[in-house]
């Protein structure tokens, strides 16, 4: 399998530089931020693929996404009015999907392992609700993915400038577990049931899930490898390209992938108000990804999937 070739001279000042930032910074060692990080172990499994490709950021992303069902017409007027969607796109991928609506998609993530260039940096969490099969480049084609924002671990500093630096609103963020993805509800009537939550340390915003084990599929596999490999932007400017692999190790060893069903609460930009969604169906898995950082948007141009 072949990466997309990153923007190496970039990626490298920005990641590089901010290591030092991290770690050589005088002050950093004689007034500690009261954000500082936890030391804290992590139960993730190791990045499979670091040795593969030394010259890209890669590692794990484990974690839970759902998917959010809301009126298409309420994703219109989220969605920046100068980009389309691309209804037939999902459509052809989820013929039932009801008419009239949008998947939105929520991520809850745990990133582990991630370095690039032989330095790696402290493993954080991240969440906030996305929009797939959005129309940046206006050809009527190619499917992008809109994050306009993330709940981020706070004293992160990489992890929020990485972010900052596409025009994503970053809010620096409280997580439960501090250093996994989720954690088990022993007492839970339903099996296999975790929970998650982020809350901002300054502001109001805040994303919880609770999720249990279901046999239903709603969404086939097919449907989440498309949307969490199509290019990522906030602002349009430069374009993420996350490439999740769903065939390493970290997705067939034990409980492998899970399909799920649960419940999101969610107060985040662009919403203007908290919402709550019963009945999300989803993937709790682990996944090695690729990461191309600040590549120009026009370059995927006919994107449709990566498989």
């Amino acid at each position: 399998m072949s990466a997309k070739t990153s923007n190496l001279q970039y990626f490298a000042f920005s990641f590089l530089s901010l290591l030092v930032l991290r770690y050589a910074s005088s002050s950093y060692y004689s007034e500690p931020s009261i954000y500082a990080l936890d030391v804290c172990t992590s139960v993730d499994q190791p990045n499979p693929i670091a040795a593969l490709y030394p010259n890209n950021a890669t590692g794990t992303l484990n974690g839970t996404i759902g998917v959010l069902p809301i009126p298409l017409t309420l994703a219109r007027k989220l969605i920046p009015s100068q980009y389309g969607i691309l209804e037939h796109a999902y459509r052809e991928l989820l013929p039932s999907f009801p008419v009239g609506m949008y998947p939105a998609i929520v991520q809850a993530m745990h990133d582990h392992e991630v370095q690039a260039f032989g330095y790696k940096i402290e493993d954080f969490s991240r969440t906030g609700i996305e929009f797939p099969f959005v129309d940046l480049l206006g050809d009527g084609y190619s499917s992008f993915k809109w994050a306009p924002s993330m709940l981020m671990t706070a004293g992160h500093e990489i992890a929020l400038k990485g972010a900052q630096d596409y025009g994503t609103n970053t809010f620096p963020a409280s997580f439960e577990p501090g250093c996994d993805a989720y954690r088990a509800v022993p007492s839970s009537k339903e099996p296999g049931t975790t929970y998650f939550s982020a809350s901002s340390v300054e502001g109001r915003e805040s994303l919880s899930t609770l999720f249990s084990s279901t046999e239903e599929e709603m969404y086939p596999l097919s449907f989440f490898k498309n949307f969490t490999n199509q290019p990522t932007f906030a602002d349009g400017k430069t374009c993420d390209n996350m490439i999740r692999l769903f065939n390493t190790t970290v997705s067939s060893a034990e409980k492998g992938i899970e399909r799920v069903k649960g419940t999101v609460r969610a107060n985040i930009h662009p919403f203007k108000k908290e919402h709550e969604w019963s009945n999300v169906y989803g993937l709790r898995l682990d996944t090695a990804f690729i990461e191309n950082n600040y590549l120009s948007c026009e370059s995927f141009r006919g994107y449709v999937s990566h498989e």
